[in-house]
């Protein structure tokens, strides 16, 4: 009986190793699920390399500021000030060196018509240059983006968190103003948009 019970296991054991290893002696199951998580891990960092988000996109002198929800999360040191009149409303607000704001500033004064949505006000603009290098996922609140697959010229002030899930955009300032200045106006505006001197 012992004897049928031990040649039982030697079976069970050899065709068990015949089902998980390969002929070179390792485990293909294993090595393939190992290759199939590493093969997701290796796409899943190319991906995050690839997508550039509002947050890793801080240009130099940038920095993120996270006290105060009523002000810009982008602190833009420098830049060329601008001021943005929505009716009786005035918003505040200053370009970065951007290859993108400095063709824009060039441009200025100019009337946009913006539309209230439910995170920005945003309106189809004249296509501006850009560098591709600037282009991101995102936006952090507070921002003056440009848009590229439209062109879009969009100020966003809220939902930030949320926002890794739209693209093409490359920041060229943000609001300086309370973004509760912006955030209570509606509806649909020709937006004057000149340097504030």
């Amino acid at each position: 009986m012992i004897v049928i019970l031990a040649l039982l296991v030697v079976i069970i054991l050899v065709l068990g190793g015949y089902f998980i290893f390969n002929k070179n002696g390792k485990n293909s199951q294993t090595n393939q699920y190992s290759s199939d998580l590493s093969s997701n891990a290796k796409e899943s960092t190319q991906n995050n390399n690839e997508k550039k988000t509002a947050k890793n996109s801080l240009r130099d002198g940038e920095s993120i500021q996270t006290q105060d929800k009523n002000k810009a999360t982008r602190v833009v040191t420098g830049g060329t000030k601008i001021k943005m009149t929505f009716g009786d409303t005035v918003i505040y607000g200053v370009l970065n060196d951007s290859e993108t704001a400095k063709a824009l500033i060039q441009k200025l004064p100019i009337t946009q018509h913006e539309s209230r949505y439910t995170h920005d006000f945003c309106g189809i603009t004249e296509k501006l240059p850009y560098n591709e290098d600037e282009v991101h996922y995102g936006w952090l609140n507070g921002d003056i983006d440009y848009a590229i697959d439209a062109p879009y010229y969009t100020i966003l002030f809220k939902d930030e968190e949320i926002s890794e899930q739209y693209g093409d955009q490359v920041n060229i300032g943000v609001i300086t103003s309370p973004i509760s200045e912006i955030d209570k106006l509606s509806g649909s505006f020709d937006v004057k948009i000149e340097l504030d001197n």
